[in-house]
């Protein structure tokens, strides 16, 4: 597999850009939405002090040897949310009654390794707390110490999340999560059913500006002949690293600063270099445009935004109270570990996850 690297000097740029500060919290002039019922930012103060420290140190671990494990992270929770809400339903495997929700389509290029990471950071949370922090809370710090550990905001979230019981099938899935093919009138439909505005839209997609993505997933604008609205340098790049229609190679989503997370993005759209067509649309739409813009000339503001809309997010649809359940392995119901031998789980203490 190969993954092309584009320097940012190779690439003529249309706007300068000084970039503020990483670590910022949300001004009190903009407020994050509420934690909803069943959720607080203290949820686990008294039962589980350290689980923040857990993950975090544990995170900047992975990313120091791998710091491409930051945006399959975040995928992953945006992956989980925006299908039938933050219950960590996405890491379920499959059963008799069908296959999981990482079995479709929208699903099969998440990393393999970010669903280990997650298990791994379940089975010392823990050892150290108890079976009291959810998979679904653990997925959604992760992400949230994904966009810091990776140069953006620091910021906290709502916790007390559930897991769910139930993965949603393969064509609930497909309903939920716009394909990169998708313009800007499907995702701005898509998203405001769950209550997005369009900032809040333009502010997720921003999560683009690290990770990387298969040619499949954007070849329709290279092949037969150039997107209109992608520049003709970028174009002529993008066909030696996808030198067909059916290639498996993969390139950065964001060629200026493809492993930090910054505003980086935004300027890419703006001197149409954005990767997707449901990137680069946003710019080309009207409705969007001065939002990409406002972006990409004050990271602050799309850190802000950033902060409030990924809260708004990561309380879609959650399960609280007695909702659901606190699973004992991510990847499958405790009703299937009804037979797991007494001290199964100590009995491991140590060894990391793997499949």
């Amino acid at each position: 597999m190969a993954m092309a690297f584009f320097k940012a000097s190779t690439i003529p740029t249309l706007i300068f850009l000084s970039l503020s500060c990483n670590l910022i919290r949300i001004s009190e002039t903009q407020s994050p939405p509420p934690p909803v019922a069943g959720l607080s930012y203290t949820f686990y103060r008294t039962t589980c002090p350290q689980l923040e420290s857990i993950i975090q140190q544990n995170l900047q671990t992975v990313f120091n040897s791998d710091i491409g494990q930051a945006a399959g992270l975040l995928r992953l929770h945006f992956h989980d949310c925006f299908v039938q809400g933050c219950d960590g339903s996405v890491l379920l495997d499959g059963s008799a009654s069908g296959p999981s929700e990482k079995d479709a389509p929208p699903n099969l290029s998440l990393r393999a390794q970010a669903f280990v990471i997650i298990e791994n950071l379940r089975r010392l949370v823990h050892n150290a707390c108890g079976q009291i922090v959810s998979c679904s809370d653990i997925t959604a710090l992760a992400a949230r110490d994904a966009v810091f550990l990776s140069g953006g905001p620091n910021y906290s979230i709502p916790l007390g999340r559930r897991d769910g019981l139930t993965f949603a099938t393969r064509n609930v899935t497909l309903a939920n999560l716009p394909p990169p093919f998708a313009n800007t009138t499907t995702i701005l439909n898509s998203l405001s059913q769950k209550g997005f505005t369009p900032t809040d839209v333009v502010a997720l997609s921003g999560g683009h500006t690290i990770g990387i993505a298969h040619c499949t997933s954007f070849t329709a604008r290279l092949y037969p002949t150039r997107d209109p609205t992608m520049d003709q340098t970028f174009f002529n790049n993008l066909r030696i690293t996808c030198p067909t229609t059916n290639s498996t190679n993969t390139t950065f989503m964001d060629i200026r600063s493809p492993n930090v997370f910054d505003n980086r993005y935004y300027v890419d759209l703006m001197n149409r270099q954005g990767l997707f067509t449901s990137d680069q649309d946003l710019y080309t739409d009207s409705r969007t445009r001065s939002i990409v813009t406002n972006f990409a000339i004050n990271q602050t503001s799309f850190y802000q935004n950033f902060v409030t809309s990924m809260i708004k997010m990561s309380q879609l649809s959650v399960l609280t109270g007695t909702q659901g359940e606190i699973r004992a392995n991510c990847s499958r119901r405790n009703s299937n570990d009804l037979f797991m031998l007494p001290n199964m789980e100590n009995d491991q203490d140590g060894k990391l996850a793997s499949y």
